[in-house]
């Protein structure tokens, strides 16, 4: 395919907040249990839940395209059309929406990989499999997009199939057709860490703190059971939407952690990942919504188009050989989060914690920020090395801690440890990230911590080439992160979405604090 030679499409500033967010995080069992279900439930039970959105937009974004996988779609696919299955033959191409994330769609060895990818990989076959010459075939082609903007992008015209696990509600039928079968009823149940008092019935809940994925249907759900609750003259519950970043699978990570208590997911879900997230307990009579459907999305008054796609979901069934392939494709070794609040994690944390409050305070810099990244650089273990000589709890080079700019002295020391690394962040922050008008919080922070992983001069690169791309040199979320893996591979990407990951815990662990009965 030709590259994408068009003006590329501007991405919102992401609004400013405190609170960090999660980029990408491997999630190979989520696709098993994807998987898992597909066999028994059929095709459309693929699509069971909306994917959660990687950045916070406003409704003007719809337009935003990853110019990460410019390269893997024709320039005329960013045009803007409606029309049935008539009027896309003629094009030649069926643009899928879909949601980049390392489950469903996702940049591997140079070529697109994930899910939903590989299903519509499928469905290209299938359309054209009475088409003999190749001058006529209908290319599927992914238009990446946040989840949230996937029906805007979808009525607007930008795409013609949402490729997600959309849930079927009332709200998104007055916008949209869904392509689901409806035959396999989807319940939405209470999830809990197993030190969590038992709960014998929903109300028991009044008064608790429940994190869910956010703008997922189990907000709305929970919403109505709060005005049971008042009806009752009970307290109502303090729905808490997760980090917009976090995927349900993070969340369900985190309760298995004792971060957050509890939560609310699909039942599916909830008994597949209960398999190997020990720390659980999941509900199946306390169910917050019964019999929800789920399914692909498309445009109102697309007859033709819903006929093929009814068409190709009919062709794979429970124990497919498809089915089985792709679970056998995508089940690997999956990473784990560490908990940052697991008493065996922390010793000495108190002294340690102290430590980043006094050095963050010193030089203005968030010392919980600091403490996510220390235990991303070696576990808030003091005695840990690397290969390439960087030591103690903020794996500082040598060199680095002796640079004038530092300038502290034996850092095998843990306060002096604590403070070189600081003073180091706050140098790379306010040399280079520190207009607040040019960097949002978040994003002075994760070009920070990219600099410390891989050098300010990288960096230097990495925002340079990034504005090649057409994209927005101050932003990571969505713009320097793809510069970033053409420059450093995945590592300093990857470094990056596992300090958010862990400040993401350990804030949710303080706000439930806060929140406790």
């Amino acid at each position: 395919m030709k590259k994408n030679n068009t003006e590329p499409l501007k991405i919102n500033q992401l609004r400013k907040r405190r609170a960090l967010t999660l980029n990408f995080t491997p999630r190979n069992l989520a696709l098993l249990a994807i998987g898992l279900f597909l066999l028994g439930a059929g095709m459309f039970a693929w699509f069971l839940k909306p994917i959660p959105v990687f950045s916070e937009m406003d409704g003007r974004t719809a337009s935003a395209i990853e110019s990460e996988y410019a390269d893997y779609f024709p320039a005329y696919a960013l045009d803007i059309y409606t029309g049935d299955l008539e009027e896309l033959k003629k094009r030649k191409v069926i643009r899928a929406l879909v949601t980049p994330s390392l489950t469903d769609f996702f940049l591997a060895d140079k070529r697109i990989m994930g899910l939903q990818a590989e299903i519509l990989e499928h469905f290209e076959e299938f359309i054209n499999k009475d088409v003999r010459n190749p001058a006529k075939k209908i290319n599927v082609v992914y238009i990446p997009v946040p989840f949230e903007q996937m029906i805007p992008a979808l009525v607007e015209g930008r795409g013609d199939i949402a490729a997600a696990l959309l849930t079927v509600t009332s709200e998104r039928e007055e916008r949209v057709d869904f392509i689901s079968g409806r035959s396999t009823a989807v319940d939405e149940l209470l999830v809990t860490h197993v030190s969590v008092p038992e709960i014998s019935s929903v109300d028991d809940l009044s008064g608790e703190s429940v994190y869910v994925l956010r703008g997922s249907s189990y907000v709305g759900h929970l919403q109505e059971m709060n005005e049971e609750f008042v009806e009752k003259g009970l307290e109502p519950m303090h729905i808490v939407e997760a980090d917009p970043n976090l995927h349900t699978e993070d969340i369900l990570e985190l309760v298995n952690a004792g971060v957050i208590r509890m939560t609310v997911v699909d039942h599916y879900l909830a008994e597949l990942w209960s398999r190997v997230l020990r720390e659980m307990r999941v509900y199946n009579e306390i169910k917050i919504n019964k019999g929800g459907y789920v399914g692909w999305a498309i445009r109102k008054d697309s007859p033709e188009l819903t006929r093929i796609l009814k068409e190709f979901s009919s062709t794979i069934k429970r124990g497919t050989l498809l089915g089985n392939i792709l679970i056998q494709r995508y089940f690997g070794t999956t990473r784990w989060i560490g908990n940052p609040n697991v008493q065996k994690q922390r010793k000495n944390v108190e002294h340690i914690m102290l430590l980043f409050q006094k050095y963050g305070a010193q030089y203005g810099f968030d010392w919980l920020a600091l403490a996510a990244q220390a235990y991303q650089e070696s576990g808030w273990e003091h005695d840990s090395k690397s290969h390439r000589g960087a030591v103690g709890i903020m794996q500082l080079l040598p060199s680095t801690a002796a640079d004038p700019k530092v300038n502290i002295s034996d850092i095998s020391n843990l306060e002096n440890n604590i403070h070189a690394g600081t003073k180091y962040m706050a140098f790379l922050l306010d040399r280079y990230y520190s207009d607040e008008e040019m960097f949002a919080t978040e994003d002075q922070l994760a070009f920070s911590w990219a600099a410390y992983n891989a050098g300010p001069a990288k960096v230097r690169r990495i925002r340079a080439l990034t504005e090649e791309m057409g994209l927005d040199p101050n932003r990571w979320f969505h713009n320097a992160e793809y510069a970033a893996q053409k420059i450093t591979g995945r590592e300093t990407v990857h470094y990056v979405a596992n300090v958010y990951k862990y400040y993401v815990a350990m804030r949710l662990g303080i706000d439930v604090s806060s929140h406790r009965r």
